[in-house]
């Protein structure tokens, strides 16, 4: 029997490999982005990075339609942008399975906030697991393949970022033959118009009331007797945490939570003599467990319904007891920081000089509205930032020429052409920065419409964004080096004082996939005045001690932005290269 100590991420592309998945789809997204990664290896299997979640998905909808085998997979608040084909789909049906796997993030670790996705299982009233580790991750995929056939629906495979970046060791097995199941043309249950949904509707709440039938049997859901003074119900990786504070305790693990199996956990609360209900996140199964009349002991109410669990809160919780384990001494914070290199430092420098209102977006230049560089005055969403730029517009007109947008070029492309359509639509005048570093570069460089590139590595044709800019209707569109201080200054301000809506495209490539090739740069402390204008760029190869400015060799890239702006010529190329 062959093993291998495997992430949930990775794990979950194995399963789809092993479980006949023919076709996979995704946006990149942390904690799920590995997911297509891993699943692009297996070349059996056609994997691609799509545009957005949506586009995702009904790109999955449609390979499901066709007899295969699918899966999507995306982060949390990829749902959101996903939901309309999502809910739709619940009401058609499949044919192939279809597994959509949502990467929650508990405590926020890149994420601009803290959503449970259980609750959109039950929202869309779709089939839900939960693995508890990389083995059960693996599994799952084929369970929930199984169920999403069996049961015509999708099914939402649910981990969160603990499951995804821990490993632990999975068994590999050969996988399944990939065969299609037949496509028929039936109009009745795939186009989805109101005559037919409310057919639909009534076929999808007898399949969900055989789901809970389903979810009282199953096997994905079992109980682990030990001491029954405590009960637990817990699912994911609250279980794991359970099974570490309470290692006597009873415990009923859910690997299947929507439908909930309420008759089995109304069975095991009577046995036990306290009832606790342990999850991350939002009461979904504590609200459910109450309202069928089982008491529960415990629940959010010691627990906390904010960031995530550890054995140790669990423990005090429960018990009332500290851990008696030495805690590793706390390590030093270190705040996030662009990297040294980095073309968006100097749009963000040149922004900031210039006093504007910028509306920010997701990616690495979010980072811009750290110290020093304190640019940023709003970031929401993905592609909110020309929307916001208008509203600001909208409503303070006298400042229009005072608001830019920044954007990436995978989030331009993700949701922001919309944006920008609307903006020249209804007569705004703002300027939008595109921030073209050639790469989805915050989630780890995966490719994009713009790159030329595949997941697969297939050369692919690129989006002319400049090309792009124009049919949209903007007429002033220009390219500028953001690597050169002078010229996006002089771009910034020519832009932003012309009435009519301008696109500006930052164009440098991500400083971590292009090969150096300037010297690096060092200070020359005869020449430094201590003015300190040097770390405003917030370069961290810079730092600044006993009145002068140093860099460090092991991190400078030669970008030359401090050289540009040491008014001093203290800034000069190291010597010897």
């Amino acid at each position: 029997m062959t093993k291998a100590l495997l992430t949930g991420n990775e794990a979950i592309a194995r399963g789809a490999y092993e479980y006949g998945v023919s076709v996979a789809s995704a946006y990149p997204g942390t904690p799920s982005t590995e997911i297509l990664e891993n699943i692009a290896k297996y070349r059996e299997i056609r994997a691609q990075w799509s545009p957005n979640e949506k586009v995702a998905l009904e790109v999955a909808v449609g390979a499901s339609i066709a007899g295969a085998r699918t899966l999507c997979a995306m982060k949390h608040v990829g749902v959101n942008v996903a939901a309309d084909p999502l809910f739709t789909y619940t009401y058609t049906g499949v044919n192939g399975g279809l597994v959509l796997v949502s990467a929650d993030d508990p405590g926020m670790h890149s994420s601009q906030n803290e959503q449970d996705n259980r609750n959109y299982a039950r929202f869309a009233k779709i089939g839900l697991l939960e693995p508890s580790d990389s083995q059960e991750a693996k599994e799952m995929v084929g369970h929930a393949l199984e169920i999403s056939e069996r049961f015509d629906t999708p099914v939402m495979l649910r981990t969160t970022t603990r499951i995804s970046h821990s490993k632990s060791l999975v068994e590999l097995k050969d996988p399944q033959e990939r065969t299609l199941r037949e496509y028929k043309k039936d109009a009745r249950k795939y186009v989805a118009v109101p005559a037919n949904a409310k057919v639909r509707t009534h076929i999808k709440h007898q399949l969900l009331e055989e789901l809970k039938e389903f979810s009282e049997t199953t096997e994905l859901n079992r109980v682990e007797w030990g001491d029954k003074k405590i009960g637990v119900v817990t699912s994911g990786i609250a279980y794991q945490y359970v099974k570490e504070a309470l290692p006597h305790a009873s415990i009923l693990k859910l690997g299947f939570t929507n439908p909930l199996p309420l008759k089995r956990i109304a069975a095991f609360a009577e046995q036990v003599e306290q009832l606790w209900v342990v999850e991350e996140l939002d009461p979904v199964m504590e609200e459910q467990i109450r309202a069928a009349g089982i008491t529960v002991h415990g629940g959010k109410d010691q627990l906390t319904r904010i960031g995530e669990y550890s054995p140790s809160l669990i423990r005090q919780a429960v018990l009332g007891a500290t851990t008696t384990t030495k805690q590793p001494a706390s390590a030093p914070i270190r705040p996030p920081v662009l990297c040294p290199g980095c073309p968006h430092r100097g749009v963000f420098y040149a922004l900031r000089n210039n006093l504007k209102v910028v509306t920010g977006d997701i990616g690495c230049y979010t980072l811009g509205a750290m110290p020093p560089l304190d640019s940023l005055d709003t970031t929401i969403c993905m592609g909110a930032s020309i929307p916001a730029a208008l509203g600001m517009e909208k409503a303070r007109p006298d400042q229009a020429q005072n608001i830019v947008a920044v954007i990436g070029d995978s989030t331009f492309l993700h949701s922001g052409i919309t944006g920008l359509i609307d903006m020249v639509y209804n007569k705004g005048t703002s300027t939008v920065m595109i921030l073209d570093n050639r790469i989805t570069a915050m989630t780890g460089h995966q490719h994009h419409a713009g790159t030329g590139q595949t997941l697969q590595g297939e050369p692919a044709s690129e989006v002319d964004l400049v090309a792009l800019c124009h049919a949209i209707g903007v007429k002033r569109v220009r390219v500028v080096d953001p690597g050169d201080l002078a010229a996006l200054d002089q771009a910034i301000k020519e832009e932003t004082a012309v009435r009519e809506p301008s696109v500006i495209i930052a164009r440098r490539p991500c400083a971590l996939i292009v090969k150096q090739t300037e010297p690096r740069l060092r200070v020359n402390h005869d020449k430094c005045v201590g003015c300190r204008m040097c770390m405003r760029i917030g370069c961290p190869a810079i730092s600044f001690a006993d009145k002068k400015s140093s860099i460090d060799p092991a991190l400078c890239v030669g970008c030359k932005l401090c050289q540009q702006v040491c008014k001093f010529g203290a800034i000069v190329p190291e010597e010897g290269q």
